[in-house]
This record gives structure tokens, C-alpha cells and sequence, in this order.
């Protein structure tokens, strides 16, 4: 009887039949997990690319209907860790393709085949993910699927499959040369070659300091490439007190002057404070062909504006209206006073002055400052004057914080000076796109108008 029963069992094909199985109690569950994770194959491609360009992801070799986990991790060059997951079910055939795949929940839901990557969040709250060194190291992405439902791996949950990701900043070829010429401090990254590249110099916010991630992917796309700073780095003023663009000017000319840049002008990008910085140069410096203006305005809000024998006062914050949301964070939107009704006329820079071509990109849902009315205001008097050189990105949906596309949205942001977090704005997946959107709307923008071969102004 035990022989025949024995013969049952191999010729079923039950892998306890193989002797497998340790216990009676719990042998079953754990034959068809190791047989599962067996199973499973993911596949990223590219695994190495740049962090702007976007990814395949497939898990095959799955059962038809399997619920599995996908999940993103990094760890920033501070230590910090994020994180991010999706839930989805396998098709008929035993895959997951995040293509056509709908997540079901977690980070984001729907089809989103870079959900992963720009949802992901830290676990330092208001950690916003910026890489410092672009050079000699990427980010090191590490995509998992795990078997089932889990918000967060586990001691002893293992992945069916796992593959890391390297997430470069610069392409193959880009140099970065440290400028300290005159008063100028920054970086400027050039393009593999000999050139002449159209050159653009790239500017932050209120922070200060020096980020250079965009200026290497812009070099990585065939611009020379000045990432600049204008407070708070090396021997330059701790703080801004004005915008003193002679500073600027000089900036200009070092990269216009510089061998492996094309004559003709300079194009500027800059995103926040960075922008009204970028509007002014379109203004008054004739050695400007194009800006692009991510989250900003035309007015010198809280700083005045010199430059020669012009001075424009600044237009003063109304704090007062600062608002603190539900959820704990500072909304400074409504400080944004307007210069016409409060009587400031003269804090609008006469932007119908510029030679060069201005695109204004804008998110309606940023919670920062009303970029879309501000860029509309600076477009009215454009139109008045009878000018056409400008362009308008305006995306739904979409914060303050534009960056190059599968950057993780950020809500909002630690502010140090206030030690507290400021809203930012926006929806995740929405800004997602707009990023994606507005990046290669950028680079198409200053191909055109950048150079000796850019096109002439209106």
C-alpha cells in the first residue's frame, strides 16, 4: 500500500514527491513559494542611462492574475533613503508590463511607466532628492518585485527579482571645468567635441548655492553649459541683498567669449528667483538671444535691481499673509502682492524691451506663487508693445518645482530659514508629465534661438 501510494505521488508530479517538503504542517506553502520566485524574471531597459531618459520595466515568467509588488529604492549622497511601490496583476500570460500595465495602488495608480521614479519619496520628511556630484558617480536605482501585497521590504521578505539601475547625470564625453573669473563662480560643462556649442547659462532659486545637475544633462543634450551661482557659495555674499546684474553681465561675456561657445548670444534658464534673474537679463543685456523662465515672474520681488545707471527698487513680500495649511505647511502664495494695485509699477521689469525670445512655463496648481498670472501679465505687455518673442508652456496640474523629467515630484520642501516645510504644489502624476513635456520643449527652444544659427528676434 505505501509503495502504491508513493508512485501516486511522483506520478501527480507534486513536488513533495521530489522530497522537498520537511513538514506536513507547512511544506506545501513552501514548495510553491520557491517555485514562484523561481519563476519570476524583471527586466529593465536600459539598466545604465541617463536620469532624464525613461525606462522599460517587465516582470514575466509570472502566474496569470499573480498580485505582486514593484518597488523602487535609492539612497541619496546624505544618507537618505527613498522609496517608492506600486501593485499590480499579472495578465493572462504570467506579465506585468508597466507600459500598458495599470498599477492598482500604492505610490500611484494607473498606467504610469515612469510611476516608479518620479513618485518616489523620502523617508526624511520634505527631503527634496538633488544630486550634487554629476561627474563620477550616478544614482543607484534598485527595482524589486515581490510576491504579493507590501508596503515596505521586510527582514526576511525576499524578492522573487531584483536589478539596479545606474542613473548618470552626464553622458559620455561631457567635461566640467570650475570657473573662478573675476567675480563669476559656478561650472561650466561642455559637450563631447570641439564645438562651437549654443551656450546657456543655468540658474536656481532662493537657495543659493551651486546645482549642477541640470547644467550636466543639458551638456549630455549639446549646450556649453554655465551652471551659476549668485549667493551663498565659495567667497560670494552669504545672502542676496539685490540683484546687481553687471555680475551677470560678466557671466555673459566669459561664456560668450569663451572658444568652443557660438557667437551670436547666449541663452538663460533659471527656475523661481532664478527666473526673474533671467527675465532681466532678456531685458537689458544684449548679449542675450533666449531665456527660459520656469516658475517666476517679471516683477523684482523682495530685492531691488541694479544695473549701471538703472535701479529698480524692490517690491516688498506682504508677509503678513503668509498661511500655515492643515497639514503643517508654509503657503506663501498670497505674499505675492500685485505691483499695479498696490502702486510699485516701477518693481515690473519692462520685459518689451528684450531683443532675445522668453518662454514662460508655468504649473496651475503652483502653490508657491502664481506663475501663470505673473507670465501672463509679463505676455500683456509684450502684446502692447506689438511684440511676438515670447512662448508660454502652461501645464495643469503641474507645481512649482519643473524639473528635468523622472525627477521625484516634490510637494514641498524644507525651508531652513524658517524651519519649517513650504508648499510647493502640484500632482504627481500631472507634474510628472509636465516635465517631461516642458524638457524637451527647453531644449527645441534654445536649439532655435541660441547661436549664430538662431533665428532672428521680433
Amino acid at each position: 500500500i505505501y509503495i502504491c501510494v508513493y508512485l501516486l505521488i511522483l506520478l501527480s508530479g507534486h513536488p513533495c514527491g521530489l522530497g522537498l517538503c520537511v513538514s506536513p504542517d507547512y511544506s506545501q506553502n513552501s514548495c510553491w513559494m520557491e517555485e514562484s520566485f523561481a519563476m519570476a524574471v524583471l527586466t529593465v531597459t536600459p539598466e545604465v542611462s541617463l536620469s532624464d531618459e525613461p525606462v522599460t520595466i517587465r516582470v514575466s515568467s509570472l502566474k496569470p492574475s499573480q498580485l505582486v509588488t514593484l518597488m523602487t529604492s535609492l539612497t541619496d549622497e546624505k544618507g537618505v533613503k527613498f522609496l517608492s511601490r506600486a501593485f499590480y496583476r499579472a495578465d493572462e500570460n504570467g506579465e506585468v508590463d508597466l507600459q500598458k500595465a495599470a498599477s492598482l495602488g500604492g505610490n500611484y495608480t494607473g498606467v504610469e511607466p515612469m510611476g516608479l521614479f518620479w513618485s518616489l519619496k523620502p523617508e526624511r520628511p520634505f527631503h527634496r532628492l538633488v544630486k550634487r556630484e554629476v561627474m563620477e558617480t550616478p544614482f543607484y536605482v534598485k527595482v524589486e518585485v515581490f510576491d504579493g501585497y507590501l508596503l515596505k521590504a521586510r527582514p526576511g521578505v525576499e524578492a522573487m527579482a531584483a536589478v539596479t539601475l545606474e542613473r548618470w547625470f552626464r553622458g559620455p564625453g561631457v567635461t566640467r571645468i570650475p570657473i573662478r573669473e573675476g567675480c563669476v563662480k559656478g561650472a561650466l560643462f561642455l559637450p563631447p567635441g570641439e564645438g562651437p556649442f549654443p551656450g546657456v547659462i543655468d540658474m536656481f532659486g532662493s537657495t543659493g548655492g551651486l546645482f549642477q545637475f541640470r547644467s550636466s544633462l543639458l551638456a549630455s543634450r549639446g549646450f556649453a553649459t554655465l551652471s551659476l551661482a549668485y549667493f551663498a557659495y565659495e567667497d560670494l555674499p552669504p545672502t542676496m541683498e539685490l540683484i546687481d546684474l553687471e555680475y551677470f553681465e560678466e557671466a555673459v561675456e566669459m561664456l560668450q567669449n569663451h572658444p568652443q561657445v557660438m557667437k551670436g548670444g547666449v541663452g538663460a534658464i533659471g527656475v523661481s528667483m532664478g527666473s526673474i534673474i533671467t527675465v532681466a537679463m532678456a531685458t537689458f543685456l544684449k548679449q542675450i538671444s533666449a531665456v527660459v523662465c520656469i516658475s517666476g515672474c517679471g516683477v523684482t520681488y523682495g530685492l531691488p535691481l541694479h544695473y549701471k545707471d538703472i535701479q529698480m527698487r524692490g517690491f516688498p513680500y506682504c508677509f503678513e499673509r503668509t498661511c500655515i495649511t492643515d497639514q503643517g505647511y508654509v503657503d506663501y502664495f498670497r505674499t505675492f502682492g500685485d505691483p499695479e494695485a498696490l502702486g510699485y509699477e516701477d518693481c515690473i521689469i519692462p520685459c518689451e524691451n528684450a531683443r532675445g525670445h522668453i518662454m514662460f512655463i508655468v504649473g496651475e496648481k503652483d502653490q508657491y506663487l502664481d506663475a501663470k498670472k505673473f507670465s501672463e501679465d509679463a505676455i500683456q505687455r509684450l502684446q502692447k508693445h506689438g511684440r511676438s518673442n515670447y512662448k508660454l508652456l502652461s501645464y495643469p496640474g503641474a507645481g512649482h518645482l519643473i524639473e528635468p523629467p523622472c525627477s521625484p515630484f516634490c510637494l514641498a520642501s524644507w525651508n531652513n530659514v524658517h524651519g519649517m516645510a513650504v508648499i510647493m504644489g502640484g500632482e504627481g502624476s500631472a507634474h510628472a508629465r509636465a516635465q517631461e513635456d516642458s524638457w524637451r520643449e527647453i531644449q527645441s527652444f534654445l536649439h532655435q534661438y541660441v547661436g549664430q544659427h538662431g533665428e532672428s528676434n521680433q
